[in-house]
């Protein structure tokens, strides 16, 4: 086997022809609902998957990229695929597609599809790795469900620079007659999913027009045409997961779930590193005092709602240890955290070749506002913050590549 060139390369062909090799795995999965958008497609995964689980369903999902270890990607019946199940899987796909080129997405992607096929469930969740027309996951012709969670600016050097161009890759996950989800849309967005919707007479429920959600008094209100739920709110921080919860409510609803599952859905997700609280292990350990969190939203739209949780946070000094690569729209995301924060540490990211160079990010959250300095590492960040800030607190952000390497470090 050789691995294709480009780490990335949006087209279906190499996937295909290896499905075609393993016998299509992807026709015998169990019915499938896939998740495309940019922001909040995994806390909504895990939302439906939590809440479908709740009422005794056995749920295979796939998801990227992982965080701390290579198998999270996959689960099999709510379980996590074990190391050495996945490396047989891998194994047979790279016999199966002999010398010709693939990426690692699409290889692992298949391993997946073997898998689900291989296993007795009653679902099987698909979060989109990139985009969705072109994305490897884009592979089942008739999923009981789609659903497309909000949409923004991101990953431009391959679906585009217009807000519209990148609604268009992820509307490419609908298919003709199946119900589509559609989370929170900017209206350019939103115009271009709901065209393609009717093109192929796919029934909708938008949030704002056939459901809703919010927050009141404590609680989460969702209201769609068959009435009003109310219901804790998210066991995920933030009031972003406030919409994140309606549209895995909305689709739960669509599946034919009853209250207790959408009760579930909101109470018993489990997603790290999305405004993650660390209570022990070494780096927590290490910082006795301070409130350390993790966050590994990475785009404009994910400052934007990682500022939304601090502002609703008691006020308290805070620090970002912060982690980005070379990709992405730092200064985009760095500036509406900039009135929240007392201090940035910048670190390049452990082992990865699009690391930007913290001294970049210092120098783009200077640029905002911000006092920035370099850090050496996580670890140098959070021993200078306690030296001068005991009692702070800590958000370890920018990246999930950073957060991933702080999960596995913390233990």
């Amino acid at each position: 086997m050789t691995l294709h060139p480009k780490v990335i390369d949006l087209v279906m062909d190499r996937v295909e022809r290896l499905l075609a090799a393993l016998g299509n795995p992807e026709r015998s999965v169990p019915p499938v609902i896939h998740i495309a958008g940019t922001n909040g497609k995994g806390s909504t995964q895990a939302m439906i998957r939590a809440g479908l689980e709740a009422g005794g369903s056995l749920v295979h999902a796939y998801t990227s990229p992982h965080l701390a270890r290579f198998h999270e990607r996959i689960r099999l019946a709510g379980e996590l695929i074990s190391e050495d199940a996945l490396t047989a899987l891998l194994d047979e796909c790279v016999v199966a597609n002999g010398p010709d080129e693939i990426t690692f997405f699409e290889i692992t992607t298949c391993a997946a599809f073997l898998a689900f096929s291989r296993v007795k469930a009653d679902y099987t969740l698909l979060e989109v790795g990139l985009g969705g027309r072109l994305d490897a996951t884009n592979v089942v012709a008739k999923p009981i469900l789609t659903v497309i969670t909000p949409v923004s600016i991101d990953h431009q050097q391959y679906l585009g620079e217009t807000l519209a161009e990148i609604a268009a890759e992820k509307a490419g996950i609908l298919k003709r007659g199946v119900l589509c989800v559609i989370g929170p849309q900017e209206d350019s967005g939103m115009a271009v999913i709901e065209a393609r919707a009717a093109r192929l007479g796919c029934p909708v429920l938008a949030f704002g027009q056939q459901w809703s959600a919010w927050e009141e008094r404590g609680r989460l209100v969702y209201q769609d045409e068959n009435g009003l739920l109310d219901l804790p709110l998210p066991n995920l921080p933030g009031p972003f997961q406030i919409q994140n919860a309606g549209a895995a409510i909305a689709a739960l609803r669509a599946l034919g779930k009853d209250q207790a599952a959408c009760e579930a859905a909101v109470t018993k997700a489990y997603w790290p590193a999305r405004m993650q609280r660390l209570r022990v292990g070494p780096l927590v350990e290490s910082a006795p005092g301070v409130e350390l969190w993790l966050d590994g939203g990475h785009n404009p739209a994910g400052g934007a709602a990682v500022a939304a949780t601090l502002a609703r946070m008691p006020v308290r000094e805070t620090h970002l240890i912060c982690g980005m690569l070379n990709t992405k729209d730092v200064r985009g995301y760095m500036e509406p955290l900039a009135p929240h924060v007392t201090r940035l540490h910048a670190v390049s990211i452990p082992g990865e070749k699009n690391t930007l160079p913290a001294e970049v990010t210092r120098d783009a959250a200077l640029s905002v506002g911000m006092d920035a300095v370099v850090a050496g590492s996580v670890a140098e960040a959070l021993v200078a913050i306690v030296a001068g800030s005991p009692g702070a607190r800590v958000l370890i952000c920018g990246s999930l590549y950073l957060a991933g390497g702080v999960l596995r470090e913390n233990g």
